[in-house]
Parts: structure tokens; C-alpha cells; sequence
């Protein structure tokens, strides 16, 4: 695919210095620039890239002029990463363009009861169970497992290896990667007199809500009872948990290996940071934010707040207390410096006064 400096600004409304027939077939970083590649500068401290990437348009901001010359040519945008945002997504929609398929590969089972929409593809070696609910345009790719009475809505892509179990229900243009476990069992043990554990049966589900994304590796648990639920517009990265009777709150974005624990919930429009881990039985407020290997041990109830460490507390606090730990030794060898000075004036007291008595 090829595309011309002016076709690419007329596309962004954007201005074009340089070369508006200059030809561009591929995407990439400034730094890795190279000939027939299209890039973008947003933050100015890339700026010294512009002058020596070999690419042959840049996308830029309207208030960027070059301090020396430039090879490239450019494309002015109001908003340089949003535009280079948007071809990306066209660019990927036309890589996968080939991939938009439909029927039914074989070897796969399908089970007679399960209603199957339109225009769906499932791929070889999927396993669809008994009255199963597959939407109008959902890509089912292979190797996939739908569990008995789930219900998947329309244009949901589901990538392969996927495993979703009984009675879980998923909406509407949700995208879930490989190896993800959806509505595997919640983590429920009693202990018993004898030292044991005796398994408590989780039969509840999970319900995953529209415009939800689920990275590779994830796992979300069935809750014991009732539901777990990722509300509509839920972005999840990889290698996350998420426990029986959680729920993730409206356009939350979670990163990867982050751990919370069952029946808590997490406000709508909250930053859920790498390694974070949150207890169980708690509830973080709307716009929440969470910095990466914090450890969350109660509830939260101040919307829009940001938090760090572990276990967390507020941004200042904890850039305070950051700050104050990178001195610790410093302030040690001074408390004991302080602490022998004060112990010999302390022996010169005692010594001064066992003087002055004996002269008494």
C-alpha cells in the first residue's frame, strides 16, 4: 500500500512543506525513519530526530518550524499524535483486511442447540457448546472454547486459544487475546478442623460489557455467587487477575500483572498502574489512580485521587517520604554523630561532677 504526502494530508486536514508527491508504504518511529516511511513528532525533546530520520514525511504539530533543514517533508496537524493515531488504526484495518472472514472452518464442534448470527467465523478446532449465543460479525479465531448457555454479542474479535466458560456473557465489540481464561473458577476454600481445605463451588458467572479490550494471559473469575463484571469500555492488559465478585468500573485501564482480590470494585475512569495489587472487600472511588507495585489495602473514597507504594498512600506523601528515604543514610551518619557528641558531653558532665564533689 502506497500513499502520497498530499493524500495523507488531505486525509488529517492537514499542510503540507515539502514534497506532496513523496510516496509512503509503512509506519514507523522518527529514530528508525528510513525511506518510503511515515513517522510523527509530538514531543519536542524527539525534536534532534526531524533533522537526521531518513523518512520521507513527518507528521507535525502546526506550531513546529524546524530550527535547521530538513529532508522529510511535512505534514502540519493540530494534533500530531491523535492524527498518527488514526492511521495507525486504518493501517491496521487494512493489514487485517484479509483476515475479515466468515464460515466455518473444519475440524471444529459446534453443538446443534447453539445459535450461530451472521457473517461469524469460526476458526478449526473451536468447541462451541450447547446453547451457546454467537452475535452477527463476531471473528471466533482457533482453538477456541465457548462454554455451554455463554452469550457473545456482535463484532467481537476472539483470538486464538480462548476459553470461556459456562454462562458467561459477553457483549458487544469486545476484543479478547490469546490464552485468556473467562469465568474460570473464583479462589474459595474453608478450612477445616483437620488442617484441610474444603472447596466452596463457585456458580456464579462473568459478564464482560461493550468496547471492552482483554489482553493475552488474563484470567477473570466466575464469581461465587452473582456476577464479576467489566463494565463497558474496560482496557486490560496482560498477565492480570481479577478475582470472584470483582468489578471493573466503567472506561478503567488496568496494566499488566496487576492482582485485585474478590468482591472488590473499582470505580469508573481509574488508572490501575503494572504489579498493582489490591485486597479483597474494597472499593476505590471514581478516577482513581494507582502508580505501578502499589498495594492497596483499603477502600478509597476520594474520587480522582492518585496514589503510590505499598502499602499506598497519597502522590505528595509518598514523593515526600521517597524523597526523604533516598537521604536515610545521610541522616543516620548525622543522628550518630549527634548521639556520640551528646554521650560525651554527657561523660564531661559526669566527670565535671565527681570533680567538683571530691573538692567539696
Amino acid at each position: 500500500m502506497q500513499f502520497t504526502a498530499k493524500q495523507i494530508s488531505d486525509f488529517l486536514s492537514g499542510a503540507i512543506e515539502g514534497d506532496e508527491n513523496v510516496t509512503v508504504s509503512e509506519l514507523s518511529k522518527i529514530e528508525d525513519g528510513k525511506k518510503g516511511a511515515l513517522c510523527f513528532l509530538s514531543n519536542r525533546k524527539y525534536e534532534h530526530y526531524i533533522y537526521s530520520t531518513n523518512a520521507s514525511v513527518v507528521i507535525v504539530g502546526q506550531d513546529f518550524f524546524p530550527a535547521q533543514p530538513v529532508s522529510c517533508t511535512l505534514v502540519k496537524v493540530k494534533d500530531p499524535y491523535s492524527a498518527f493515531s488514526v492511521l495507525l488504526e486504518k493501517y491496521n484495518e487494512a493489514l487485517n483486511a484479509s483476515l475479515d472472514k466468515s464460515g466455518i472452518e473444519q475440524p471444529c464442534f459446534i453443538h446443534p442447540s447453539a445459535k450461530i448470527g451472521r457473517n461469524v467465523f469460526i476458526g478449526a478446532f473451536s468447541y462451541i457448546s450447547e446453547n451457546a449465543e454467537i452475535g452477527d460479525g463476531t471473528k471466533i479465531s482457533q482453538q477456541v472454547f465457548i462454554g455451554a448457555d455463554s452469550k457473545i454479542g456482535s463484532g467481537n474479535t476472539i483470538h486464538p486459544g480462548v476459553k470461556i466458560y459456562n454462562r458467561s456473557v459477553i457483549g458487544d465489540r469486545v476484543v479478547i487475546h490469546s490464552n485468556t481464561v473467562i469465568g474460570s473458577d473464583g479462589f474459595g476454600f474453608a478450612p477445616q478442623p483437620d488442617g484441610t481445605y474444603s472447596k466452596i463451588a463457585q456458580i456464579g458467572n462473568v459478564v464482560i460489557e461493550d468496547d471492552v479490550e482483554i489482553g493475552a494471559n488474563t484470567a477473570i473469575d466466575r464469581a461465587t455467587m452473582g456476577s464479576t463484571f467489566i463494565r463497558k469500555g474496560v482496557k486490560l492488559d496482560n498477565l492480570i487477575q481479577i478475582a470472584h465478585n470483582a468489578e471493573i468500573g466503567d472506561n478503567t485501564v488496568v496494566a499488566a500483572q496487576a492482582g485485585i482480590s474478590g468482591s472488590s470494585k473499582v470505580g469508573k475512569n481509574s488508572v490501575i498502574g503494572g504489579q498493582v495489587g489490591i485486597a479483597g472487600h474494597l472499593s476505590l472511588a471514581n478516577g482513581t489512580q494507582i502508580g505501578a507495585q502499589a498495594g492497596i489495602n483499603f477502600s478509597i473514597a476520594e474520587e480522582n485521587k492518585q496514589w503510590h507504594g505499598s502499602p499506598a498512600q497519597p502522590l505528595r506523601d509518598w514523593m515526600r517520604a521517597s524523597v526523604l528515604f533516598k537521604h536515610l543514610p545521610g541522616i543516620e551518619k548525622r543522628i550518630t554523630k549527634i548521639e556520640a557528641e551528646l554521650k560525651r558531653e554527657a561523660e564531661h558532665s559526669i566527670v565535671s561532677t565527681t570533680h567538683n564533689n571530691n573538692e567539696r
